[in-house]
């Protein structure tokens, strides 16, 4: 839903014809007569001129000089309303004008009309999914009939790699837990120290990267155990742990470019432990959405992670095809094409026929 986030206006004299081009979407709500009037008894007409969609494709770019009959294909003028002193001073309209779009508003009469409004964000969460709120028109067109122009070598993608997991919050069950004031164990805090310790080795011996960009496995130092007359101190506690949590399960990274057709393509940067998601299923991921010159456009990487259901069309075609299958802790580069994407329309801050990147964290089947 639409969201004003500034008051907008503009006057237009008789004789005197205003061009403007906003420079972020508005909507102009009301058009009324001044307070001064240069005629008291005559009819005001608005008058608004714009370019027909896709007029700038229909143009031809060997023509130097277009004909006449072709320029007025592309540009159209409407009357927006007509004012009459004592009778109709003012009207109710609702009209969005786009960003970078060029309108011509142009008063025809003897008064001075004033058009007022509203800057919009029409994507105030800047979540890219569909929204309940916003219909779906499907005879309009088909998304899948959209075909994408844009070639992509897999060896140009910038894939996260296993150091960069940290830019995802994890998310944990007892992580709402109210915390106890009472002093911890001397044993327990004994533990944290050392897995405290452990986890800074880790940190310390970051995988290494050979020349043709595949991981290069490299030793970790371990905490030598502590002894007890002579025998090593075995810790139940922190092996069931480790358990519980998949650690020492083998986890596979950096899978290869997958094509999943239509376009849609998915690579498997970390493949999880838990469950796998399948459709119906209530899922939590995190993601972070980038435009192909690597402009982010949406992000959720912290707080409450971003919820839907996978395959009843909470989202676009390209996450619900492309999420399917994923395991829970397992991260994923996805590249939607604009079919499975918003195809020739604009979204936000998401030009049209834009191929997009994501790259995803599922963090909790429900």
């Amino acid at each position: 839903m639409p969201v004003a986030v500034a008051v907008w206006s503009l006057a237009v004299k008789p004789g005197d014809p205003q061009s403007f081009t906003p420079q972020c979407d508005l909507v102009i709500t009301n058009v009324a007569l001044g307070d001064e009037l240069e005629d008291e008894t005559g009819r005001t007409t608005v008058k608004v001129t714009y370019a027909r969609p896709g007029a700038e494709d229909d143009a031809s770019d060997d023509e130097d000089e277009a004909s006449k009959d072709d320029e007025e294909d592309r540009i159209a003028t409407t009357v927006l309303c007509s004012l009459t002193p004592g009778k109709i001073e003012q009207s109710a309209v609702n009209l969005v004008l786009q960003e970078e779009d060029e309108f011509l508003f142009e008063a025809v009469g003897k008064n001075t009309v004033y058009l007022t409004g509203n800057y919009i964000d029409q994507a105030p969460d800047n979540v890219p999914f569909n929204d309940e709120s916003e219909p779906e028109d499907e005879d309009e067109f088909d998304l899948r009939d959209v075909s994408s122009d844009v070639e992509i070598d897999p060896g140009e993608l910038e894939v996260p790699s296993d150091d960069d997991g940290s830019r995802f919050e994890e998310i944990h069950e007892d992580a709402e837990a109210p915390k106890s004031s009472k002093r911890p164990r001397d044993s327990d805090a004994m533990e944290t120290e050392e897995l405290a310790e452990v986890k800074l080795s880790k940190k310390k011996a970051k995988k290494l990267r050979a020349e043709g960009g595949s991981a290069v496995p490299s030793k970790v130092e371990e905490k030598p155990e502590a002894k007890t007359n002579g025998e090593p101190k075995k810790d139940k506690k922190e092996k069931k742990d480790k358990k519980e949590k998949g650690e020492g399960k083998e986890v596979k990274t950096t899978g290869d470019l997958k094509d999943l057709g239509q376009g849609l393509k998915v690579q498997d940067v970390k493949v999880g432990t838990g469950p796998q998601a399948k459709p119906g299923n209530t899922i939590q991921m995190r993601y972070i959405g980038k435009l192909e010159n690597g402009k982010v456009f949406d992000s959720n990487t912290k707080g409450t992670p971003f919820t839907f259901k996978l395959g009843r069309g909470d989202v676009i075609k390209g996450w619900d095809q492309g999420i399917k299958g994923m395991q829970v802790g397992g991260e994923r580069l996805l590249i939607i094409p604009p079919a499975l994407a918003y195809g020739n329309k604009k979204s936000g801050p998401i030009p049209a026929n834009s191929t997009l990147k994501f790259e995803c964290k599922l963090v909790n089947i429900k």
